[in-house]
């Protein structure tokens, strides 16, 4: 079951990079719901050896491309998120103190926690990609202009999958040009 799961994590997550055109050091958000992965509803079927499975999948796949991985928490830490401390302090995010737990954070928040170097918790990111397993709600933590990714890889176990990037803001009016790029 858990190859399974990891396969169809590293195949969105390596779509999302392949589409959104990341750049080192950049940073992209995951919320994933162990829950729905295994059938449940979200925060009701909580499985840290399934939310285990995804980190270990997806941050060799992180660190590869040197990009930066904000976690996202559950509701019940207000989705706050779990980075390295290095990313909190080059980006300016205030740390926050908190650990995730299970039920409190979420399984796949608490997994990410175990496995990073020295993490903190930060409210709030303006992350440049993002992963969502499980309808999580990660939009709240991309920056304003994010564009809907459509991946070939729609679940992961049984949770929906979704995934955008972002762009700048089009600002200017009808005079102004834009580089091809950016849309």
């Amino acid at each position: 079951m858990y190859e399974e799961i990891q396969a169809s994590a590293a195949a969105a997550l390596n779509e999302l990079l392949e589409l959104a055109k990341l750049k080192p050091g950049q940073l992209v958000v995951i919320g994933c719901s162990s829950s729905e992965i295994v059938g449940e509803k979200i925060g009701k079927g909580s499985s840290p050896e399934t939310a285990e499975a995804v980190v270990k999948t997806i941050l060799p796949i992180l660190k590869e491309h040197n990009l930066r991985l904000a976690a996202q928490c559950c509701e019940h830490l207000n989705r706050a998120l779990i980075v390295e401390r290095e990313t909190a302090e080059k980006f300016g995010y205030e740390i926050v103190s908190v650990m995730p737990q299970p039920k409190a954070g979420g399984s796949f928040a608490t997994a990410v926690y175990q496995s990073m170097e020295d993490p903190v918790a930060v409210e709030f990111v303006k992350a440049d990609a993002g992963l969502d397993i499980g309808n999580t709600m990660i939009g709240m933590h991309l920056k304003h202009v994010a564009v809907p990714l459509r991946l070939q890889t729609k679940k992961i176990g049984e949770a929906a999958v979704n995934a955008a990037r972002t762009r700048p803001k089009l600002i200017g009016g009808v005079r102004a040009h834009y580089p091809e790029e950016i849309r």
